[in-house]
């Protein structure tokens, strides 16, 4: 069984003893079950924070001038609406967006967005709230838009996966074009 694929398809064969389960995934979910389940959801946000802050120190790009180790932030002229047309800006320039653990204010880039950059796209709608699975919660959201026909094709950041969603794109990363 690939590392990169769902396990639920290979349930089956997990059962029968016919595919080695990959030993990382399963004791990181465990970790992961332990942490959450002693301790109160206010000291898991802190302990996100510290690990964030913890791998900033570490991998951050070591540089004279500090200021260029902080992402870069674009700011949108005017908000984004439904049936604009925008440029999603080049990989260079989201990527001077993101923090150390990949994301621009909580959204992360993942790896099925990186065909789409220098293209020019439709806006789809404005996102104001989601729908989280992992919480079972309405979510509130700014800055995020979805694009018209850009599908997340759930091969390459979450493993196999079958479902095609809308991608979130935040406005950081996009370009209006008049």
């Amino acid at each position: 069984m690939n590392q990169n694929e769902c396990q639920f398809p290979s349930l089956k064969s997990i059962a029968e003893g016919d595919v080695k389960m990959p030993i990382k995934p399963i004791i990181k979910r465990r970790l992961r079950f332990y942490v959450k389940s002693h301790l109160s959801p206010h000291q898991v946000q802190t302990l996100k924070r510290y690990v964030n802050d913890v791998r900033t120190i570490l991998f951050s790009p070591k540089s004279k001038n500090s200021s260029s180790a902080m992402p870069i932030t674009y700011v949108p002229t005017e908000p984004l609406m439904a049936g604009d047309l925008v440029r999603v800006r080049s990989l260079e320039e989201i990527m001077a967006t993101l923090d150390s653990s990949g994301k621009t204010k909580g959204c992360f880039f993942m790896g099925t967005m990186k065909p789409y950059c220098g293209s020019e796209q439709r806006v789809l709608k404005t996102m104001e709230r989601f729908f989280d699975e992992r919480d079972m919660k309405a979510k509130k959201c700014k800055g995020m838009v979805l694009l018209e026909g850009v599908m997340c094709d759930g091969n390459t950041f979450t493993g196999r996966c079958d479902r095609c969603c809308f991608m979130f794109w935040r406005e950081e990363w996009l370009e209006k074009i008049e």
